[in-house]
């Protein structure tokens, strides 16, 4: 019998509660579609939705993550302390936890109306999906974009109970290659111990050239969402923040300069601050507009 008052420090940790970071850089894409979907502040009850979604999506996402390398983990320095690579949890506990998580997050779409609700689903099972594709192609961070990325369908969806338009479409196609580059600098710092274990990344097919490729999808991504915002007549703020946010990518190049495994991870993590000014200057640029 599983003593739960007991494990639920050791739950938390496999969800990264104490690590934030996966969760910020799901949320600012979703806040970018729905402020795109409702040309400003969206309904309150939505905005809610979404938010305690993405929480939950992404806890999802690490317990499913943590089961599927439940063998490798251990191996690794920088996660032979998660709680299923030191046996503090089970596997079958963590299944237990994605399925309970994966229950909350049905309950939280059952809140937005029947398109939404179905494209849910995908959303589902691309996060399920995601951590094993590091075994089975070299393009596991494009994966990971895509589930990611799905928020914004769903977000324009739940708004407008419609499919997106072209310009949510390019904000999707934005958010993959954005989270493309960043998780293949996350990659970068693995990528010697991912080589002795045989697992496939981004940043292993990128080789020599990963700097350059993630410098290329970076200024796509910049291209991509001035293109939107230019499709959605926003103003000069919304273009200030974008160039100013596109600083923080010339910073993340200078920190991945070296390689250097801990650098590489900054730099990854510096990516909460341009998903979080590209918001600021969205949601300046619409409040001035009303």
């Amino acid at each position: 019998m599983i003593n739960l008052k007991q494990q639920f420090p050791h739950y938390l940790k496999l969800i990264r509660f104490d690590g934030p970071i996966g969760t910020y850089l799901l949320l600012w894409p979703t806040l970018w579609a729905l402020w795109f979907a409702a040309s400003g502040i969206p309904d309150v009850k939505i905005l809610i939705v979404f938010a305690l979604g993405v929480f939950v999506m992404r806890s999802a996402g690490c317990a499913i993550n943590d089961f599927a390398d439940r063998d490798i983990d251990g191996r690794v320095e920088r996660t032979n302390q998660r709680p299923l690579a030191t046996g503090a949890i089970s596997a079958k506990e963590a299944l237990g936890v994605f399925a309970f998580l994966g229950l909350v997050a049905l309950v939280l779409a059952l809140q937005l109306n029947w398109l939404a609700i179905k494209l849910s689903v995908v959303a589902l099972l691309l996060a399920a999906s995601y951590p094993f594709m590091k075994r089975v192609h070299m393009l596991p961070q494009v994966h990971l974009g895509v589930a990611f990325a799905w928020a914004i369908p769903m977000a324009h969806a739940a708004v407008t109970n419609e499919m997106p338009d072209l310009s949510n479409w390019l904000v999707f196609l934005a958010t993959v290659l954005w989270t493309t580059a960043y998780d293949t600098m996350y990659g970068m710092a693995d990528r010697d111990e991912d080589l002795k274990l045989g697992l496939k990344s981004t940043a292993i097919l990128f080789g020599e050239n990963d700097r350059l490729i993630v410098g290329i999808l970076q200024l796509i991504t910049i291209w991509l969402l001035a293109f939107a915002g230019y499709l959605n007549d926003l103003g000069a703020l919304y273009f200030i923040g974008l160039a100013a946010a596109s600083t923080f990518f010339v910073y993340q190049q200078y920190l991945i300069r070296k390689r250097d495994p801990l650098l590489c991870t900054t730099a990854f993590k510096n990516n909460n601050w341009f998903g979080m000014v590209v918001f600021g200057g969205l949601a300046l640029d619409y409040l001035v507009q009303t």
